[in-house]
This record gives structure tokens, sequence and C-alpha cells, in this order.
């Protein structure tokens, strides 16, 4: 699923567009075994840290016992030349972009999706231990369905 989200397809193209092809966005995935950052070139998890965080990502009653959480941090720097507004619509919009893909693979796969914007992102952002230049854009959740627990 993340590599179909935002991995590589080639050396230097990835599974969704970006602006310019900054590639700012990373992936965290939140588990009950901890919380961990995709890396995209070796398609593989790396973990951030032992806790369960996916409760830390919102207040629904759903986001602590969901399969996965997965945060969408920008990473500011790579995003020049823009006005503040144009520096929040791109990095907006490129989570858009890879939060498709996810969706997408959860239609094939029969599972349940949602993105969130009601996330408490700067205490998320402490617990994963992100920079100051680091920003949280949304969460979506994956899970099953209801009905098919």
């Amino acid at each position: 699923m993340l590599w179909m989200a935002f991995g590589f397809i080639t050396s230097k193209r990835r599974a969704a567009p970006s602006s310019h092809n900054r590639q700012e966005t990373e992936l965290y995935v939140l588990l009950p075994e901890g919380a961990f950052r995709f890396d995209p070139e070796g398609n593989k998890l790396v973990q951030v840290s032992d806790a369960d965080l996916r409760a830390a990502s919102g207040a629904q009653d759903y986001v602590g016992t969901a399969a996965a959480e997965i945060a969408f941090v920008a990473d500011t720097t790579k995003v020049t030349g823009k006005s503040p507004r144009g520096l929040v619509e791109t990095i907006y919009v490129d989570t858009g972009f890879i939060s498709q893909n996810i969706y997408l693979f959860c239609a094939a796969e029969g599972l349940a999706t949602v993105v969130r914007a009601m996330v408490p992102k700067e205490s998320l952002a402490a617990a994963l231990g992100l920079s100051p230049t680091q920003e949280i854009t949304l969460v979506q959740t994956v899970g099953w369905k209801a009905e098919e627990k």
C-alpha cells in the first residue's frame, strides 16, 4: 500500500506527483507495534518510536483501534520560492495526490479508509520527534470495515 501511495516506480519517478518533483512528503505509519517512517527507496518501514501512537492522532473514537494511521509529513524546507499561502497549497495538494492512491488501494482490497484533518498536530509531531520544519498535513486511517472485523 505504501509503495503504491508514494513509493518509487523508477529511480526518480514516484507513484504520486509532487509540485516541481520536490517530493517533500514523508509517510509515518502508526501501528500497535510503534511508529514508523516509510523509506521509499528501500520500500521498508524504519521505526521511530516503540509507542502505539494511533490514539494520539485524533479524537475520533476509532483512531486508537484502527489497523493503521498514516500521517502525512511535509518537509517545508523542500518547498522554496513560494509565498506562505503557496507553501500551504503545495503541501496539501501533494498530500491529496498520495492520499488518493491509498484510497484506491483500499477500495481494491476491501479496506476502509478516511482522511482526517482534526489532528492534534503539535503533540503528534512531538511524539514522532519531528523537526520544526516538518509539518503534519493530514492523517489517513486505514482498517477493516466495521461489519468485517
